[in-house]
C-alpha cells in the first residue's frame, strides 16, 4: 500500500499525525502513541460488539428456522445484563444518543428470546414475556429507587458472565452447540476483551477488572466449543458416508 494512502487511512481515524510519524516514519515504538492506538482499536471493538454481536445470531436462527441448543436462561440473563445500563441511563436522564446502541442490542436480544420460545411452540408465552419485560423496563426507568438502579448496574458484568457460563454448561450437556453463531461469538469475544482492557486501565487490579477479564475467557470457551463440536459433527458425518 502506498505510504500516502496508508497515512490518509490512519491519520484522523486511528491516530494523530504525530503518532503516524513516530510509528511509521521513524519506526519508533512510542508508548503514548501505542496506548492511544490501542484505545482507539478497543473502542472500535466495543462499538462493533454493541451494534453487531447479536445480528449474526439472529439471522442464523431465522435462516435455519430453529433455535436448537440456545439456552433460554442464558439469553434471559443476557437480556437482563443489557437492560441494566439502559435503565440506569434512562433513570439518570442521559442523552438518548449516549445509550441508543444499548437499546439496539437489547432489542436484538429480546427478539432472540422470543424466537427461542417461538420455535419451541410457545409463541404466546414469548409475546407475553416481551410485553411484561417492556413494562418492567418502563417502570424501572421511571420509578426505581437510586439504590435499586445502582445494584442493577453493579450486577451487569456478573449477569453477562452467568449468561455465558450457562450456555457453556448447556453445550456440554447437549454435546453440541446447536444454532450458536460463530461470528456472534467472535464479536462478543472481541468486545468483552476490549471492555477488559478498558477496565484494567481504569481500575487496575480490582475485583471489577477480574470479572471483566473472566468474560472474554468464557467467550473464548464458547468459541472453542463451537469449533470442536462442529469438527466432531463433520467427522461423524464423514464416517457415516
Amino acid at each position: 500500500m502506498d505510504t500516502s494512502t496508508l497515512k490518509d487511512l490512519l491519520v484522523g481515524r486511528l491516530m494523530p499525525e504525530k503518532c503516524y510519524e513516530e510509528l511509521f516514519v521513524r519506526f519508533n515504538l512510542h508508548a503514548p502513541c501505542l496506548k492511544f492506538v490501542l484505545n482507539k482499536v478497543v473502542g472500535i471493538w466495543i462499538i462493533l460488539d454493541a451494534f453487531l454481536a447479536q445480528i449474526p445470531q439472529l439471522l442464523k436462527i431465522l435462516w435455519r428456522g430453529s433455535a436448537e441448543g440456545l439456552s433460554l436462561t442464558s439469553f434471559l440473563l443476557h437480556l437482563y445484563a443489557l437492560s441494566c445500563p439502559v435503565v440506569y441511563a434512562a433513570a439518570h436522564n442521559f442523552p438518548f444518543f449516549a445509550w441508543a446502541e444499548r437499546l439496539f442490542t437489547l432489542a436484538q436480544t429480546a427478539t432472540i428470546v422470543f424466537l427461542i420460545l417461538h420455535y419451541r411452540g410457545e409463541t404466546l408465552k414469548g409475546s407475553l414475556l416481551l410485553l411484561g419485560f417492556g413494562g418492567v423496563m418502563l417502570l424501572l426507568g421511571s420509578y426505581a429507587t437510586a439504590a435499586l438502579i445502582e445494584v442493577m448496574d453493579t450486577s451487569t458484568v456478573a449477569a453477562f458472565i452467568s449468561s455465558k457460563a450457562v450456555q457453556i454448561v448447556t453445550n456440554h450437556q447437549n454435546g453440541h452447540t446447536g444454532q450458536l453463531s460463530t461470528l456472534s461469538l467472535l464479536l462478543s469475544c472481541a468486545g468483552s476483551l476490549g471492555a477488559a482492557i478498558v477496565s484494567v486501565q481504569e481500575n487496575g487490579g480490582s475485583f471489577t477488572t477480574l470479572f471483566h477479564m473472566l468474560s472474554p475467557c468464557l467467550s473464548f470457551v464458547l468459541l472453542v466449543q463451537v469449533l470442536c463440536y462442529t469438527r466432531t459433527a463433520g467427522s461423524v458425518a464423514k464416517k457415516m458416508d
